[in-house]
């Protein structure tokens, strides 16, 4: 039976990698606050609004996300003097 090759996993990722989309959430956080603020005399329309914003950005910011960290991630093999 042959050995199996070990691999190092090692992330890269900092916080200057995903600054931008840090920011970007927060934008999109504090937009949806405005818009339920803006609706206030309707509750059901501003939580409506907070929802639909939310829940339509979320999966956009996730994949950026996730992407920028499967960028970052390195797979080497490791040599057999340093198994």
């Amino acid at each position: 039976m042959e050995k199996l090759t070990q691999y190092r996993f090692r992330c890269t990722l900092t916080l200057g990698d995903i600054y931008g989309q840090v920011v970007a959430w927060l934008v999109v956080v504090f937009a949806s606050l405005a818009a339920a603020l803006s609706l206030m005399s309707r509750p059901i329309y501003a939580l409506a609004s907070v929802g639909l914003i939310v829940v339509v950005s979320l999966p956009f910011l996730l994949f950026a996300f996730v992407s920028t960290l499967f960028n970052h991630i390195e797979i080497t093999p490791l040599e057999p003097a340093r198994r």
